[in-house]
């Protein structure tokens, strides 16, 4: 079966080398260029390699503007980026593929359709998430589905650790999807009505943790922002990003409740911060116009007054 790759972000990779590698014929990729952003160049670079060393052509624009190969035949151009326009850009267009475009998204759909699947599924506490494969349609996400597979998440997931394992995953459930279409197996199946959510891309502004909250909540939005957008607080004014948290071992001399909301106390290993419920320890923090560092070295170039406090002032 021929087939047209469409997919921009690095979780995209892992499914354009599995189907480079399958029994399909991939004739083209389609990416979207370069953002007009200084620092980005070598995404569009990274892609473009990709493509030249499977020997396909790799073209930097949307299906709608890039001139598909394949013509009005071409069974399939797999999309491996969530919730990508790029297929639904070029839907009911002339040379529409006769199989339609078959998405990959990081989500059991219909739960948590939309752009951020994966840091909605570990904001809202879930214990499992997975990856479907689906024909899009012009509704979000909305598409009948051809395939899933699951994926428990882990007490210490990041957004980006747990991304990385759906997208090696689900490499080879977009492969196995091609294979059934291409052998008439597998026929796609309506989503439920029940059970449907939503995941819009989180906002800087979705990431400004309130130490109020409950240590657990605190936990789950900071590794639902990791890498990005990045949680983040601030100290006297200034903005500091904040990486994973721990919670106090129950052998600490601090006792877990004895911290005010935002409250810091400082040890010579680590970094206790008050929660709506009980401290927890600091993992990596970035103060602005600096690399992240370990909160106890980044503490111990403070001179923190008595009773400090993270987003206050």
């Amino acid at each position: 079966m021929r087939v047209v790759f469409a997919g921009t972000p690095a979780v995209a990779l892992p499914s354009l080398g599995a189907v480079a590698g399958s029994r399909h014929d991939l004739v083209g990729v389609v990416t979207a260029p370069t953002p007009p952003r200084a620092g980005v160049g070598g995404w569009w670079r990274r892609r473009s390699r990709s493509a030249a060393e499977l020997g396909v052509p790799c073209t930097p624009a949307h299906p709608r503007e890039a001139g598909l190969p394949g013509g009005p035949t071409l069974p399939g151009g797999p999309t491996a980026s969530p919730s990508s326009p790029t297929g639904r850009s070029c839907l009911g267009r002339a040379g529409h593929p006769r199989h339609g475009w078959v998405n990959l998204h990081f989500s059991c759909l219909p739960a948590w359709r939309g752009a951020a699947p994966v840091q909605r599924a570990i904001w809202a506490g879930d214990e499992v998430t997975g990856a479907t494969t689906f024909r899009l349609v012009r509704e979000l996400d909305a598409g009948p589905t051809y395939g899933v597979m699951t994926e428990r998440i882990r007490p210490d997931d990041t957004a980006g650790a747990l991304l990385d394992r759906l997208a090696q995953g689900g490499a080879g459930l977009l492969v196995a999807t091609l294979d059934g279409l291409a052998d008439g197996s597998l026929e796609a199946r309506p989503q439920p009505a029940d059970g449907v959510s939503f995941a819009p891309k989180l906002t800087v502004e979705d990431a400004h943790l309130q130490w109020s909250h409950p240590a657990a909540a605190l936990d789950r939005q900071i590794r639902a922002c990791t890498p990005a957008p990045g949680a983040w607080t601030t100290l006297e004014g200034e903005r500091l990003k904040v990486g994973p948290v721990r919670p106090c071992p129950e052998s600490d001399a601090l006792a877990p409740d004895a911290l005010a909301p935002g409250e810091l106390a400082v040890t010579k290993a680590a970094v206790h911060v008050g929660t709506g419920s009980h401290s927890v320890l600091l993992g990596e923090v970035q103060p602005v116009g600096k690399r992240p560092m370990p909160a106890a070295d980044w503490a111990r170039g403070l001179r923190l007054a008595p009773g400090a406090r993270l987003g206050a002032g």
